[in-house]
């Protein structure tokens, strides 16, 4: 009987940890979540200030960074779930059918219209220096897999702290131009990744993990 390959072996995620992506690699990423600007509603003048700061933080880079922008049809599930506990607690009829009214408005237009949300994100590698493994992977620091605790985590702090000085290289050069941006904590990033890779399981929370 042929068996399948698990689907943990595609993912190149060895774990996460602080809020940092460990990957098989032995690679560390950093996620930031970013706020966002129009610039069809400024003036030309600056629109171009705006791309020029842009082009200076990108030139002052010595690393490099991924651009990522996530679409998501929007979840009115938690706001009707809030609408409906509301409705419960008022004694006024009429409030009462106002709110129900409300909330058939709302379901009838979002399910009607193709209503998106976007998030940005900005990832931040890291790549450990020093030894590798064998067919030129790097194999440094396999975080966790060492039976010496005390190296592992001395490893991991080092290579945190070089991750983390790229990470406030960008975030400052974004507040330049507007923008502002903050690294994911670990269950921010194991929901953002869960839901990646299970598109169809939106409306589901992220299973919850113990950082080791």
């Amino acid at each position: 009987m042929a068996t399948g390959t698990a689907t943990q072996e595609f993912v190149p995620i060895d774990r996460i940890r602080d809020g940092i992506v460990v990957l098989k690699s032995g690679e560390l990423r950093a996620i930031l979540i970013t706020s966002s600007l129009n610039l069809a509603l400024k003036s030309e003048d600056e629109q171009q200030a705006v791309l020029l700061q842009f082009q200076n933080l990108l030139n002052s880079l010595d690393f490099p960074i991924q651009f990522f922008i996530q679409s998501r049809r929007l979840n009115i599930k938690p706001y009707m779930e809030m609408l409906q506990a509301r409705s419960g607690e008022v004694k006024e009829d009429l409030l009462k059918i106002q709110i129900h009214e409300y909330m058939g408005f709302i379901k009838k237009f979002t399910d009607e219209s193709n209503i998106m949300t976007k998030h940005f994100f900005i990832v931040v590698p890291y790549i450990p220096t020093g030894g590798g493994r064998a067919g030129g992977s790097l194999g440094l620091l396999s975080f966790g897999l060492s039976n010496n605790k005390q190296a592992d985590q001395t490893s991991f702090d080092s290579a945190r702290i070089q991750l983390e000085q790229r990470v406030s290289t960008v975030s400052q050069g974004l507040v330049r131009f507007g923008l502002r941006a903050q690294k994911l904590g670990t269950e921010e990033v194991v929901e953002l990744f869960y839901k990646l890779f299970n598109p169809g399981e939106q409306d589901r929370e992220a299973p919850k993990i113990s950082e080791q």
